[in-house]
């Protein structure tokens, strides 16, 4: 006879709420019970390096190309993450997982070894960003190190996917501080509204630096640990095919956010591009809070940097759980917030060691702490087509996902944006490298 595990007992406790909420007709509690992995993968994504690439776009360039391209990227994403959650809700498996079982042991650890390298370098970036936010407060890096891992620490420490959850979204919920900070800057409205009306072509100026802000800005939106942790976060969570509209709702709703609050970072950054703001670098010495300090006023740099430890925070948390997902997926052990660390060793080891890690190399001194942080998303960018790819295969095996695999749209879809990002990840690779062998100048 089947052993139940309890990480299924404790899902079955949660299904059943939402099987009274539908037996009695409150839609809204439904939508409320089945909120979250969506939310969260994509305000996740408005991570530390994501805002601050965002904020880069500006102050480099302004608002006219990268305002509508950041709203485009979270369409793109929505694409991307629509598919996580209907391939998690339909198979009950993470990415990792099915990965494996579908295409061999060598791809499957390939994905894993794709998202462990990604995950790391980024994982230091959000330390770096809450650093810099606190920073601007006066606080040390130590505090910084300190206050991720025991974040991380703590919300696993309630022995509830729920309860991880919804700590998550509590934390999420003020990357609308970026949003905030726009408002404050009293942006022009009619110059807003001309950019998304227009669309204004690539901007000029330096190949390279144009090429680092694009493939910086795809990495910012779309990245593999999103598909790891939404396709995990819905299985772990108990969705199943029934709520794939519900999960489409979620997503697209965290896409909005998401993208809404981006811009607001752009809207941002765009106050320092008569200031200067084509020599930041986003997190070198005192970064954006203590230009836009000069520029704007302490409130707004307050704002700023507040949503620099929010986005970092949030980050350490989702981006760490699904390198805990992954890991335990593709050793095939316990792999669930609803399992405790004896049941669940691999997983909860692996959600604390990784943010421990990027902890101790922020408190190296000497470490290349800005090189880390600024290439972070552009590797995400360079690594992310292989991950997409196999996606999209999963969402289109009939075999698989019966009567919820991709349309033919669908699918084609998918196959752009893989060829999107592997465009843009490739253009700025070979750049990079001409330049390394010096046959063309190089900008640097």
């Amino acid at each position: 006879m089947p052993v139940l595990h309890p990480e299924d007992v404790a899902r079955s406790h949660d299904r059943a709420r939402v099987a009274t909420a539908r037996a009695h007709g409150r839609t809204r509690l439904v939508a409320w019970l089945l909120i979250g992995p969506g939310l969260l993968a994509m305000l996740g994504e408005n991570d530390g390096p994501s805002m601050i690439s965002y904020a880069t776009d500006g102050a480099t360039y302004g608002i006219g190309f990268f305002l509508p391209f950041t709203v485009v990227l979270f369409a793109l994403a929505y694409i991307c993450q629509e598919m996580c959650m209907r391939v998690g809700a339909v198979t009950h498996r993470g990415y990792g997982q099915l990965v494996l079982q579908r295409y061999g042991p060598v791809w499957g650890w390939f994905g894993a070894g794709d998202l462990l390298l990604t995950n790391v370098v980024t994982l230091v970036s959000e330390f770096v960003a809450i650093r810099v936010g606190l920073a601007f407060f006066h606080i040390g890096a130590p505090v910084a190190a300190a206050l991720g891992v025991a974040l991380v620490a703590l919300t696993a420490a309630g022995g509830r996917y729920r309860r991880w959850e919804r700590v998550a979204l509590g934390l999420a919920v003020f990357n609308a501080l970026f949003l905030v900070a726009a408002v404050m800057v009293r942006p022009d409205m009619g110059a807003v509204g001309h950019a998304f009306a227009t669309f204004n072509p690539l901007p000029g100026g330096d190949l390279h630096t144009v090429l680092l802000l694009v493939a910086s800005t795809v990495g910012a939106t779309v990245t593999p640990w999103m598909i790891f942790f939404q396709q995990s976060g819905s299985a772990d969570k108990g969705l199943t095919a029934r709520d794939v509209n519900h999960g489409r709702l979620d997503t697209a709703v965290g896409a909005v956010a998401a993208a809404v609050f981006g811009c607001g970072a752009v809207i941002v950054g765009a106050v320092l591009l008569t200031h200067n703001g084509a020599s930041l670098r986003g997190l070198s010495g005192a970064g954006f809070p203590g230009a836009l300090r000069t520029v704007s006023g302490t409130g707004v740099a307050s704002v700023f940097a507040l949503g620099l430890i929010e986005a970092g925070a949030v980050a350490i948390l989702t981006i760490s759980a699904s390198t805990a997902y992954a890991a335990g997926e593709c050793i095939g052990v316990g792999h669930s917030f609803n399992s405790g660390p004896r049941r669940a060793a691999v997983f909860h080891s692996a959600n604390i060691g990784c943010a421990l890690v990027a902890a101790v190399v922020i408190l190296i001194p000497g470490a290349p702490l800005l090189q880390i942080a600024l290439n972070a998303n552009v590797l995400a960018t360079v690594l992310l087509p292989v991950s997409l790819l196999f996606l999209v295969m999963l969402a289109s095996d009939r075999g698989l996902m019966g009567s919820h695999v991709n349309r033919r749209a669908t699918t084609w879809l998918g196959m752009a944006v893989v060829i999107v990002v592997g465009f843009c990840g490739l253009a700025y690779g070979i750049d990079s490298f001409l330049q390394a062998v010096h046959l063309i100048p190089s900008t640097s």
